[in-house]
């Protein structure tokens, strides 16, 4: 219930409480804010307040407490109040056995950001009503179980008696859709699918909920099982129907609702249909569709719901789910259960047997948890339950006791945005609504829940053009609000008129402001958001006194350019203390009475070394320096030496006395021994008493000294005098010998006038002016310019930060940082080189990096060199021209100076492996710092130094740099100005642009994710930045659409709204990748228009399930509670793997002083909530017991005596690679018996990435043992785990084995061993995918009886005796087929060719190999036609009989589509079929495609017309066995209809005898047609004639009555030409002439039957002519491969040819198969005979892998 208003002063209180709480950082928060009016204000933070007091100065938006301190009354404050109201709260009654709840009601309305906490009771009794539906698959393979359950009823009633005293029990069946592929649709199929069973149907509720066990056994006992044809089932229909259907079924609102759901197959869900259905059905729409008989209608017209779907309806219900299934299809519902939060799972045996004991135990398990879930809730608003009793499962629910009240914990929370947008900016459908927050088994608490989005009502009271703001603005909430044109506080000032200036102008100065500020109206209006201050803006609030750096000593605040210090401080930087605390002795007194206490410090009265700060004296240091303070004083006095000698010896305090001998040690109080440096010896003396000598005391002095031996000091001048002795010979060398002359001007002291250096010694620069990150630096060179100097030199960043570098790189030395390296090679520079793009380029780039690669390999941990682009360097002397390589080095930051030295030896060299380069010049540019070296040729005078400039984001406003000249490693010359000092000034930005956080929350269901961009003004204008997202967990294209861009701010703007698209998560991917949380990066980069980007530039975007994201914001928010005082987020986190299950993470201490780390790891992709915490006392941390190459994300936070810090940023590292675990099950696809598909899971445990699979197989005898050698074949395609093994031995067992292989070596293997003949074959209801690899079992050894997929060649070495697969497409069950073919010692070698490809998905454009040969004709036309002539007896028929000659116009008008790129066909079954195709190409949209077929030899013409462009295949069924059809598919724009696309199809299936329309049951079908003519072959007969030949089709429909060929320009834009062909020979030929060189023809050849037309075999030509030869040469596509033949032979090639025959379906593997030859032939034509070779080629599908027989 609400409380009384507190009083003012209560308020004023808690205010300044919170104002202690949290130190200044909810006061920044709401001072940060960019708000314009109180409404803005108080939607910042749950915290904020704004002050309507006409007189207040200060900032109007801050926190309660901060406005009360500067003077706003209590009445001015406007604030949000919220409210929190029970409205229904009965107490619960034990004694009523049903499910209760308190309270049932409440009303509560929260700020944006505000938490209400409060309990939630709930009580569930021992026996509570129980309703209990039993839902069973009737298909076929369950009537066993049906028997059983009809026997188990008093079984069952007796377990329900025993849980309740009130129950209900009903029952519903289920089998699947009665549509096409899922059912039979035979008309006698449809009334009896088997023997002595019902009709097929979808769903039926057969019993109702009833109180009545003899009538539920009864109507059992009556119930016959259905049938169907496909494996899963449709039992998600089933269920939903049961759920949302209650007045049918009979559920009771007080009862526990029970579904048992009993199968013993897999099921169906949304869109897994999409193979044959898409396009079809539409969505469930969650709606009863019972009719009066129980029946579910819709089958046909709804698709199944997906599994969210029945999770959300289930829950809505208060329907717990019972999954019964067998152990086959176990797996499939293991996972499936846990979606559901209270649910069991059991297996049941084959026939059901055990169903009751399985109920008995679900039961139990079931009363025993309990689910509370929030129902309805607005997306503004968050709920979260907990228990401080009740232990929470995996899947949320609570473990309770039943019979008890359990008492739980709810939060709720208004948010303060929603995926990035704030929550009153958000519907009103998203800020309040009931909440029904509901346990598993009642009704549960309603909340009347909304968030407070009202507007200041000071607001609705304006005064408009008010008197107070002089009639130019609004006066609004105690301010006036300026209208446009006015400006100041009272809006007097004319912000269109001339300002005068002289006010705001200082004495001596001639910028108004100060240049920090504009002057308005007379007066100053500062920049900086109050950093300057003063009349003129003078006083610059970051320019106070400081001390140890630190700003007025952080005990007070800088104000009118001095420190106003906190209470209980003073002095001039607030580091003085007023208290004495820090002056108390030990004694209690004030520095121990020998001083006085100022500032927080004693200042004795008699300095001393052996006073501590306390004036205290410290008698044992006193002993420790006692010879030291003596030996001045006692060398003075006893022999008239050091430093004391003279007057001051008279200030010793002591007298000394020399004596002969001294006391011994262990007598004295000190034994001292020293040196005298005057004259080398040492002199002794002791101190007796208590160690403190006064001015009487005496000290005791050894009057003898000791003394070394005397030196030999004659030595010196004698070395003097041969010193002298050399220079005379020097000197004379160099006057009479010129030889030596030269060799003496190599010393520097013989050089006279010849030096180096900088040609400026200060650069200024303005960042915003310049154009590179670079400056060219001038260095010259006076005085002798002949011969070379070498001179090395160096830059260090931001000098104007002491120690800045040297602690950067000392801190972390394993950081990966990137290192620029600049290089002159030894060649000159093209303007190809320029340009990135160019082959030139390329090729240089590639030969540079793989010589660099070479050279740096031997650094540790280097990586690969990228970035590399090439450049000229002007003013560089001669050598200007050469060409400049810039790349990039990632390597660690502690191998510097190994790069260095290894650089600078390879340049001294001349060459980086085999990459010459030139020898005096290069740069390494490392994070901080660079070093290079630049040359003087002989005669040059000037050298540019190209310096890095480091500019960084978050340099200082004004940074140094200095550029020095190290040395003259080559040359004569010496350094003249060495030093350059570089500044550069930031300009003040006109405005900063950042996110307003690093991370935003997505759901999954959100269509667009919302990100802010907002932009902080400094100075109004215009602001530009760029964006890009980048893929992490989450990835383009299959979890959100790229987007990148700019984002333009006009003058006024703050505030940007990024729109990234989300895609729909499919259920495939629910299913298989979890609760993952999928994550994507945007970043901000390129600003302009003065602008800056701030923190943070970079956002991390999170998309994931509701529930998980409240989890990730409640551990987010929790952990940020603990105050972070002064200790800042750890630094520069970096993270290195150190093994397959162990990462190396470091990080720089942050500013304060922790006491410890908290590092928090987590797989990337997880939540967050499931990281791990370890706990370090050092910067570092281990983190082991990992997962080999798994991806892992974490961050580190310091904790000390003020509590624990913000995070770092988090960063990712993977773990190195382990070996593979074995493979998953091994699947046997039972072909035939010497025919198996094998198939095989991916390892559990991949430990990295799959690269190959080795599968071995071999003949094992009745113990198992193996016979003979096993076989092996190399899967190199590790996504293509299946392998068609072929002419295995009948009826005899093999063993197989499969292993895997990843980065770190090849894993244990798998083992299965199997006799196909034991094994059945059956229907598949997922197909068998073509695209894998074909084995046959009786070729050769080890790998080469591996055959390559089918959509690669695979080419044998010249000479080779095992051609790889057969000759043509049709062919393909053995693989391999070796050509012998008569010839003579011209013979062609053997070629080899490939298989034709299969697939499912194609492309319209196919890349082919070609393989041809072409030769160069010395022979005239004419002889060559005598020559063809002569040899025509030994060919077959000769030239074909032109029997017609037509032309037709190919041309289409514009606009028309063209014809269907492709005709698939996939069988659904024996009478139904899938027809698809390509969309043709045309230049207007099209509108539709129209479908027509009918049978081969007549009858019917059928026609489907399809309105909807997108949709491009149709469904036909009714079709008879064994007959063919002929199907023609056109395209319509608004220009008409375009050409047909035909294609000729048979499904071939067994036969009722008696029936020969009537397929026999479970028998397999078949996909055939007409094959295509044989490749084609042409024949250059003369410069505009051809020679074209081909051979029979293999497999025509019907007689052979001849041939159409149809001759075309390739690219169109003539006539077509046909020739009609008579005959039916094995081989026809046709001449062509009137061809043009130079120019590709299209040929096609279709032959005619006595049933029409057959597929086309199409072959592209040109005739090119020849240099050098009077004759042409045939040509092709590029690529082709050309040999010469003998002169006395034409040329013969083929290039291209396909055949367009329909892609046929296989009935036993129902999959979709793609069928295209593409070929190449070389023939000579001779007297004989000789070779013929055959390429053919293809494109492979995806595969879909389903197991039949597992082992």
């Amino acid at each position: 219930m609400a409380g009384p208003s507190p009083s003012p002063w209560t308020r004023l209180l808690l205010a300044v409480l919170l104002g202690v709480s949290f130190p200044g950082e909810m006061a920044n928060r709401c001072k940060r804010a960019q708000v314009k009016s109180c409404t803005e204000c108080i939607r910042v933070d749950r915290e904020c307040a704004y002050c309507t007091d006409q007189m207040f100065k200060e900032r109007r938006c801050n926190t309660q407490a901060e406005l009360l301190a500067a003077g706003c009354r209590w009445e001015s404050l406007v604030v949000m109040e919220s409210s929190f109201e029970i409205t229904e709260d009965t107490p619960i009654n034990p004694n009523l056995q049903r499910s209760q709840v308190s309270p049932q009601g409440l009303r509560v309305r929260l700020r944006p950001g505000e938490e209400q906490h409060f309990e939630l009771k709930v009580f569930e009794p021992e026996k509570s009503p129980m309703d209990l539906y039993i839902l069973m698959d009737f298909s076929n393979s369950m009537s066993d179980d049906l028997d059983n359950l009809k026997q188990m009823g008093e079984r069952l009633a007796q377990v329900l008696s025993e849980l309740t005293d009130d129950y209900t029990i009903g029952f519903g069946k289920f089998v699947d859709k009665v549509s096409v592929p899922q059912t039979d649709m035979r008309p006698e199929k449809l009334k009896e699918p088997w023997p002595n069973s019902d009709a097929p149907f979808s769903f039926k509720n057969v019993i109702s909920l009833t109180e009545n066990l003899e009538e539920f056994r009864n109507k059992l006992l009556r119930e016959r099982i259905s049938g169907n044809l496909d494996a899963p089932e449709g039992g998600f229909d089933a269920i939903l129907q049961v759920a949302v259907c209650t007045r049918n079924i009979g559920w009771r609102p007080d009862s526990t609702h029970l579904l048992v759901f009993s199968t013993e197959s897999a099921f169906h869900y949304e869109a897994d249909g999409a193979n044959v259905l898409a396009g079809i059905m539409s969505r469930n729409d969650e709606a009863c569709h019972l009719d009066s008989s129980g029946t579910y209608t819709q089958y046909k017209t709804q698709d199944y719901p997906s599994v969210p779907t029945l999770v959300r309806l289930l829950g809505k219900h208060n329907i717990i789910p019972i999954f019964a299934v067998t152990n086959y299809s176990y797996s499939y519902y293991e996972k499936l259960h846990t979606y559901f939060p209270v649910s069991s799972l059991g297996v049941l045996q084959e026939d059901s047997s055990n169903i009751v004991e399985l109920l008995q135990e679900a039961f139990n398990r079931i009363r025993s948890n309990l689910d509370i879930r929030a129902l309805e809730s607005p997306r503004g608003l968050r709920t979260e339950v907990t228990s401080n009793d009740l232990q929470k499962t995996n899947t949320g629910s609570f473990h309770i006791q039943r019979g008890k009240v359990g008492t739980y914990q709810v939060q709720l929370r208004a948010m303060e945005a929603v995926d990035g947008t704030h929550v009153c900016q958000l519907g009103e459908e998203d800020q309040k609504g009931n909440i029904h927050l509901k346990p598993s088994f009642s009704d549960g608490l309603w909340m009347d829940a909304g968030i407070i989005c009202d507007v200041c009502p000071c607001e609705l009271q304006k005064e408009e053009l008010s008197a107070r703001c002089n009639h130019h603005g609004d006066f609004v909430c105690g301010h006036c609000v300026c209208s446009e044109g006015w400006s100041g506080k009272t809006c007097s000032c004319s912000t269109g008129s001339l300002s005068d200036i002289a006010p705001c102008l200082r004495e001596d100065e001639d910028k108004p402001c100060s240049g920090r500020g504009e002057c308005q109206c007379g007066h100053c209006v500062c920049y900086g958001e109050g950093r300057y201050e003063g009349p003129f803006c003078e006083y610059d609030n970051f320019q106070c006194p400081r001390a140890s750096g630190v700003l007025c000593n952080d005990r007070g605040r800088c104000s009118m350019g001095q420190c106003v210090c906190e209470p209980g401080w003073t002095g001039l930087s607030c580091d003085c203390p007023l208290s004495n605390a820090t002056c108390i002795d030990s004694s209690g007194g004030i520095c121990n009475g020998r001083g006085y206490c100022e500032c927080g410090r004693c200042h004795c009265n008699q300095q001393s070394l052996y006073t501590d700060t306390i004036c205290e004296i410290n008698y044992s240091a006193i002993r420790l320096g006692l010879c030291e303070d003596l030996r001045s004083c006692v060398q003075c006095q006893a022999w008239g030496t050091g430093e004391k000698k003279g007057r001051t010896c008279e200030e010793c305090s002591f007298k000394v006395k020399m004596v002969d001998e001294l006391k011994r040690g262990e007598e004295v109080v000190e034994h001292c021994s020293f040196r005298d440096e005057e004259d080398d010896c040492t002199y002794s003396y002791t101190v007796e008493g208590d160690g403190a000598p006064g001015p009487n005391s005496t000290v005791l002095v050894h009057k003898k000294k000791d003394c070394p031996p005397r030196s030999f000091w004659w030595l010196i001048p004698l070395l003097i005098f041969l010193l002298l002795l050399l220079a005379l010979l020097l000197l004379l060398c160099w006057k009479y010998c010129a030889c030596c002359k030269a060799c003496l001007a190599l010393l520097p002291c013989c050089n006279r006038g010849h030096m180096v250096g900088f040609k400026e010694d200060h650069y200024m620069l303005r960042e915003n002016l310049m154009a590179s990150d670079h400056l060219d630096t001038p260095m010259l060179r006076s005085g002798n310019l002949k011969g070379r100097d070498m001179v090395r030199w160096k830059i260090t960043n931001n000098v104007q930060r002491p120690g800045f570098a040297s602690h950067a790189s000392s801190t972390n030395p394993t950081e990966l940082v990137p290192y620029g390296l600049s290089l002159r090679l030894a060649r000159l520079c093209t303007e190809n080189l320029l340009k990135p793009d160019t082959r030139e380029c390329n090729q240089l780039r590639q030969e540079v990096e793989e010589n660099l690669n070479e050279v740096y390999r031997q650094i540790t941990d280097s990586h690969k060199l990228q970035q590399t682009k090439f450049r000229q360097q002007p003013n560089a002397g001669k050598k200007q021209d050469h060409t400049i390589v810039d790349t990039v080095l990632t390597a660690p930051r502690s191998a510097k100076q190994a790069l260095l030295k290894l650089t600078e030896k390879h340049v001294e060299q001349g060459s980086f492996h085999e990459l010459k380069v030139a020898p005096g010049y290069y740069t390494l540019t490392a994070d901080q710092d660079a070093r290079g070296m630049v040359e003087f040729q002989e005669g040059v005078e000037l050298v540019d130094v190209r310096v890095p400039l480091f500019i960084r984001p978050e340099d200082d406003d004004e940074k140094q740099l200095l550029v020095e000249a190290i040395d003259v490693p080559m040359g004569t010359a010496t350094l003249g100005r060495r030093l350059v000092n570089i500044t550069i000034i930031k300009e003040q930005a006109s405005g900063i642009v950042s996110f307003e956080k690093p991370e935003y929350s997505v759901s999954g269901g959100e269509q667009v994710a919302c990100i802010p961009v907002v932009r902080r003004i400094l100075d109004n204008g215009k602001s530009q930045v760029s964006y890009r997202t980048q893929d992490n967990t989450a990835q383009g294209n299959r979890d959100y659409i790229p987007a990148e861009g700019e984002l333009l701010f006009q003058p006024g703007e703050t505030w940007k709204e990024l729109q990234v698209k989300l895609l729909e998560l499919q259920e495939m991917d629910s299913l298989l990748r979890g609760r993952q949380t999928r994550r994507f990066h945007i970043q901000l980069t390129n600003p302009k228009f003065g602008a800056r980007l701030g923190q943070p530039h970079s956002a991390t975007v999170i998309i994931g399930d509701p529930d998980e994201l409240d989890q990730n914001f409640t551990s987010q928010t929790l952990s940020s509670f603990p105050h972070h005082g002064d200790l800042g987020a750890p630094q520069n986190p970096n993270a290195k793997a150190a093994g397959s299950r162990k990462i190396l993470f470091n990080w720089l201490p942050p500013p304060g002083k922790p006491t410890g780390y908290r590092v928090k790891y987590w797989i990337q992709g997880d939540s967050e909530s499931e990281a791990h915490l370890l706990d370090s006392k050092v910067p570092s941390a281990e983190l082991t017991n990992l997962y080999p190459y798994c991806e892992y994300e974490m961050k580190v936070c310091a904790y000390g005596a003020q509590g624990e810090g913000p995070y770092s940023s988090s960063v990712s590292c993977c773990t190195q690679q382990e070996v593979p675990s074995e493979p998953g099950r091994l699947a046997f696809n039972v072909v035939s018996s010497t025919v198996t598909q094998l198939s095989w899971a991916e390892p559990a445990e991949t430990n990295g990435e799959i690269t190959a699979y080795e599968v071995c197989y071999g003949l094992v005898n009745e113990d198992n043992r193996p016979i003979g050698p096993m076989k092996k074949v190399l899967v190199d395609a590790p996504k293509r785990r299946m392998l068609l093994i072929e002419n295995l031995r009948e009826s005899q067992p093999y063993r197989y084995t499969v292993k895997a292989r990843n980065g770190a070596g090849w894993g244990p293997e798998r083992e299965a061993i199997i006799n196909l003949a034991t094994q059945p074959t059956r229907p598949m209801s997922i197909p068998i995918i073509p695209d894998i690899p074909i084995v046959d079992a009786r070729c050769g050894e080890d790998y080469e009886s591996f055959l390559m997929y089918s959509d690669d060649v695979l080419r044998s070495p010249p000479g080779s005796q095992r051609p790889s697969v057969s000759d043509d497409t049709e062919h393909l069950v053995n693989g391999r087929m070796d050509f012998a073919f008569p010839g003579s010692a011209n013979s062609l070698p053997r070629v080899t060719v490939a298989n034709a490809a299969y697939g499912i998905h194609l492309s319209p454009h196919l890349s082919h190999r070609v393989l041809s040969a072409s030769s160069t004709l010395t022979r005239d036309y004419h002889s060559l036609t005598r020559t063809e002539h002569s040899v025509s007896a030994t060919l077959p028929r000769d030239y074909s009989t032109l029997t017609s000659v037509s032309s037709h116009n190919s041309r289409l008008a514009a606009g028309v589509p063209n014809t269907p790129t492709r005709l698939v066909f996939s069988a659904l079954g024996p009478t139904s079929l899938k027809v698809s195709w390509q969309e043709p190409r045309c230049e207007q949209a099209l509108q539709g495609y129209s479908v027509e077929y009918q049978l081969l030899n007549g009858g019917e013409l059928y026609r489907l017309n399809i309105p909807n462009p997108s949709q491009t295949s149709v469904v036909v069924e009714d079709l008879l066995p064994n007959h063919s059809y002929v199907f023609r598919v056109r395209a319509q724009s608004q220009e008409g209809w375009g050409p047909e696309r035909e294609g000729i199809i048979t499904i071939e299936s067994q036969v009722h005898p008696q029936s020969p329309l009537c397929p026999l049951p479970g028998s397999t079908f078949t996909l055939s047609t007409p094959s295509a003519p044989g490749p084609l072959v042409f024949t250059a007969l003369s410069p505009d004639s051809l020679q074209l030949s081909w051979e029979r089709p293999r497999r025509p429909e019907g007689n052979i009555l001849g041939y159409l060929v149809t001759c075309e320009l390739a690219h169109g834009g003539e006539p077509a030409t046909t020739f009609l062909v008579d005959g039916d020979s094995p081989e026809s030929r046709l001449t062509v002439p009137g061809l043009s060189e130079n120019v590709p023809y299209k040929f096609k050849v279709q032959a005619k039957t006595t049933e029409g037309y057959g597929p086309e075999r199409e072959g592209i030509i040109t005739i090119e002519s020849q240099d050098g030869g009077p004759f042409p040469q045939l040509g092709s596509h590029p690529g082709l491969l050309q040999r010469p033949l003998p002169g006395e032979y034409s040329s013969v090639t083929t290039t291209h040819t396909s055949t367009t025959e329909p892609f046929l379906l296989d009935g036993r593997t129902l999959g979709s198969q793609h069928l295209e030859a593409s070929g190449s032939l070389t023939r000579h034509v001779t007297q004989e005979f000789v070779s013929r070779t055959l390429t053919t080629s293809g494109t492979l599908s995806t595969q879909v892998d389903q197991q039949f027989f597992q082992t």
